[in-house]
Formats: structure tokens, C-alpha cells, sequence
């Protein structure tokens, strides 16, 4: 089990989802706070998630891999250094173009269930 973090819960107090499409943003975002995890923040691209990131570190992230235009890869690079565990959200599977060096983060596919993104939660108590 995780340790209880400062809000009292095993859940992530702080919860960053990147996100471009606002539907599912909005469906990861429900089913968190569902879950009891206290705020959630979303943003739609990189140059967003890092202001976020510097502004207030995250306690865990959902990074959909493939943006607009770009990928979410520097986010992952930033959270690394910061030691925040994250998770990679993406639609197409083992298809999707994760550099070796990120390769084997955690990932969900979409769309995931309630029971596998509560999953994904729990990895950040083995990071």
C-alpha cells in the first residue's frame, strides 16, 4: 500500500494530466477525483505542462504520449529529474514511438478502465 501522503489518503494529492483531447481530459479527471485524489490539474500541451510543473510539482502525472504536434517526452524528462512518477496514456498500443530510454515507464491504453488507471495510481508508492 502507499504511504499516506499529506492530505491523509494512499491517493496522489496532486494529480497533473496532460491531455489534448478535452472529452477524455475531462473522463480521467472525473473518474480521479472519484477515486478521492484532492486536486487535479489538466493541460493540452508541453509548453503548459511545464509551466504547471514549475509553478507547483505535481505527485503524479498522465501523459498522453502523441500531442498536437508534439509529444509529451520532455515532460517525461522533466518529471524524471524530479523524481515524480507519471504514467503514459496512449491510444495506439505497443505502436506508439516511446525513445529506448523512456521505454519502460508505465503505460495505459485508451480508453482504459476505472480499475487499470487506479492501477496506474499505485505505481507511484515503486517509484
Amino acid at each position: 500500500m502507499a504511504p499516506a501522503l499529506s492530505n491523509g489518503s494512499s491517493w496522489p494529492a496532486d494529480v497533473l494530466i496532460v491531455e489534448d483531447d478535452p472529452i477524455i481530459a475531462i473522463d480521467f479527471e472525473d473518474r480521479l477525483l472519484g477515486f478521492g485524489v484532492i486536486g487535479v490539474r489538466t493541460v493540452g500541451s508541453v509548453t503548459q505542462a511545464l509551466d504547471a510543473i514549475a509553478k507547483r510539482t505535481p505527485d503524479f502525472a498522465l501523459l498522453d504520449v502523441e500531442l498536437i504536434r508534439e509529444t509529451s517526452f520532455a515532460i517525461a524528462e522533466r518529471l524524471i529529474a524530479l523524481k515524480v512518477p507519471f504514467v503514459f496514456v496512449t491510444g495506439y498500443g505497443a505502436d506508439a514511438r516511446i525513445p529506448p530510454e523512456l521505454a519502460g515507464r508505465p503505460r495505459l491504453q485508451k480508453p482504459c478502465s476505472s480499475d487499470a488507471l487506479e492501477a496506474a495510481l499505485k505505481i507511484r508508492a515503486a517509484n
